[in-house]
């Protein structure tokens, strides 16, 4: 019997996938579990339909951060931070401060742990950081720390 795996099951394949199984197995286990529904020609049509929306869900996400990659690598972020001396700060910058300060600053909202910083900042000048956006796309953001 085909069946259209509704979720990753051991074994037999990964979600999304039409496989055949044994009557026993799709009646007795898949189908009581919810983990699959016969390969119908509705249900197969339903299956392509969710795959093209998916498809271009992806592509409208990655049309969004490229849009935002873009937008970011015109920006400089100006972040006030209190200084002793050759310039050393009392404290660190770090990427939860620069994501506070970018929705602060330019009312734009980005995840902290899309912010790569390898270590915190902890000297006043100009630092060019990564963000990643979605997978293969990232944007440059200029972050220049001065003295409060």
């Amino acid at each position: 019997m085909k069946v259209i795996l509704l979720d990753n099951v051991k074994g037999t394949g990964v979600k999304g996938e039409v496989v055949n199984v044994s009557d026993g197995y799709a009646r007795n286990f898949l189908f009581p579990k919810g983990l699959a529904i016969e390969a119908t020609k509705a249900n197969l049509n339903e299956l392509k339909k969710k795959e093209k929306a998916a498809q271009r869900r992806r592509e409208q996400e990655m049309q969004e951060a490229r849009e935002m990659a873009n937008r970011i690598s015109d920006l400089t972020l100006v972040i006030k931070a209190k200084s002793g001396e050759n310039g050393k700060l009392f404290g660190s910058v770090t990427n939860k401060e620069i994501a506070q300060e970018l929705k602060k600053q330019h009312n734009i909202d980005i995840d902290r742990k899309k912010i790569v910083l390898n270590e915190p900042i902890k000297q006043l000048g100009q630092q060019d950081l990564e963000v990643k956006l979605y997978p293969e796309i990232s944007g440059k953001l200029t972050v220049k720390v001065e003295e409060a």
